[in-house]
């Protein structure tokens, strides 16, 4: 482990996982981080580092969703042609 100014920093190595490679994380890493096994996460190449992110995913009711809905983000009713079967109009 090596400190920061930004906080703890952690020093491990790639491992080969099948035909990718595989990342390491300490116990006390995943849990500061809130990750575990099973997490999604979001990699991305930022100025040639890697970035891991865990992926957060917030569950909306149905009325924050409907809160959500006005006139300028809703569409005109679509027409896709004539009934072809026992459709109610």
């Amino acid at each position: 482990m090596v400190e920061t100014m930004g906080g703890v920093a952690m020093r491990t190595h790639i491992r080969k996982w099948g035909n990718g490679l595989a990342l390491r994380i300490r116990k006390s890493f995943a849990a500061e981080s809130s990750i575990g096994e099973g997490s999604v996460v979001d990699l991305s190449v930022t100025d040639g580092n890697l970035v891991v992110k865990p992926v957060t995913e917030s569950v909306n009711t149905l009325d924050e969703l409907l809160a959500g809905v006005t006139k300028h983000n809703t569409h005109e009713e679509v027409r896709t042609g004539k009934a072809v079967g026992n459709e109610l109009l």
